[in-house]
């Protein structure tokens, strides 16, 4: 009797202590059952959640200051042209729809790969320009596939083309195709300033890992709370980034670590805030073919922060020796295989 008294007073403590603890904002854990007793969860259980906290072992707890709300996905499609800029044939050398349907499918895979999702409002949009009926239907057919609405919008180059310089920074004339792609990056940052909160501008040849919407908002939280602004986003690892001997800063997110960088495509995420901070910035790619291209967003990460994950989150399907496609040290064949329509 004396030994259940015992236990009983114990146990009575012990729900005293996690109780005080709790309120001081403190986590126990034993490390001999890997138990976080204040939660009742287990250490490699889901312990973070989206929009109240992150957390890490060991380096503990961030309370989240800065929640994600919504998240635009913008995708620019434009199954009429295979490679932008390219005559060369992509990995596994499939017509360009293939690469615009599993990418589409990626990204719905994606959004409902965590429970946690459904705290954010998530959005679709498509601009597309020149595909055909075919191809638009068969667009369709995948977001009616995961019951999921999106907005379509037709790309008219006209409301655009007049805006465009005709000689790109290299003193060379500025292809169709490449008119067509600045007209598409101008319709989406109109989008972008639509949006509430955090927007994905996405194009149409990135294949997502299914937990990548997840690590990207879970990541944005962790960091802008901890740095207290706003940052940008790059969902891959690419090639190039390791063609360069230059000194970086590492970071920490939900299950990925991730680097400062310098460059990026026009793939990525950041803030309704950056986007109107940056606006003439963004803008001038949409005028002027710059050399590089994406220079405008270059001299952007001199004074805001982007950051790319190790190793990727989507890989750019491109040809597989270009030094800005497929990401190192990634299973390229199954995340293919894992998005056939």
């Amino acid at each position: 009797m004396k030994k259940i008294s015992n236990s009983k007073k114990n146990n009575f403590f012990k729900k005293i202590f996690i109780k005080i603890c709790r309120k001081l904002g403190y986590e126990i854990i034993d490390q001999n059952t890997f138990e976080i007793v204040t939660q009742n969860k287990k250490v490699d259980n889901e312990i973070s959640k989206l929009g109240e906290n992150s957390i890490n072992l060991p380096l503990g707890i961030v309370n989240i200051s800065r929640p994600v709300k919504t998240l635009d996905i913008i995708i620019r499609t434009c199954t009429s042209v295979n490679m932008l800029t390219q005559s060369k044939t992509r990995l596994f050398e499939k017509e360009k729809i293939e690469y615009t349907l599993r990418t589409i499918k990626s990204l719905l895979n994606s959004t409902t790969f965590s429970s946690q999702l459904n705290k954010v409002k998530i959005n679709f949009k498509v601009i597309d320009h020149n595909s055909s009926k075919e191809n638009l239907e068969n667009i369709d057919r995948v977001f009616k596939s995961f019951k999921k609405n999106y907005n379509l919008i037709n790309l008219d180059l006209s409301k655009f083309e007049k805006n465009i310089e005709k000689i790109n920074e290299r003193g060379e004339k500025v292809s169709f195709n490449q008119m067509s792609n600045m007209a598409n990056i101008n319709q989406s940052l109109i989008e972008a300033k639509k949006a509430e909160d955090l927007i994905y501008f996405v194009e149409d040849d990135y294949l997502h890992k299914k937990n990548s919407i997840e690590e990207m908002i879970f990541t944005y939280e962790r960091i802008t709370s901890q740095l207290r602004k706003e940052i940008i986003i790059c969902p891959t690892d690419y090639p190039y980034l390791y063609t360069k001997a230059e000194l970086t800063q590492n970071f920490l997110g939900k299950n990925s670590h991730w680097r400062k960088v310098s460059e990026s495509l026009c793939t990525f995420l950041t803030s309704k805030k950056i986007i109107e901070k940056y606006w003439d910035k963004y803008l001038s790619m949409c005028k002027k073919e710059h050399a590089p291209f994406e220079k405008p967003m270059h001299e952007i990460y001199e004074k805001e922060l982007c950051i790319s994950p190790i190793p990727s989150l989507a890989v750019h399907f491109t040809n597989i020796n270009s030094i800005f496609g497929l990401s190192p040290n990634i299973n390229w064949r199954k995340l293919w295989e894992e998005n056939e329509i």
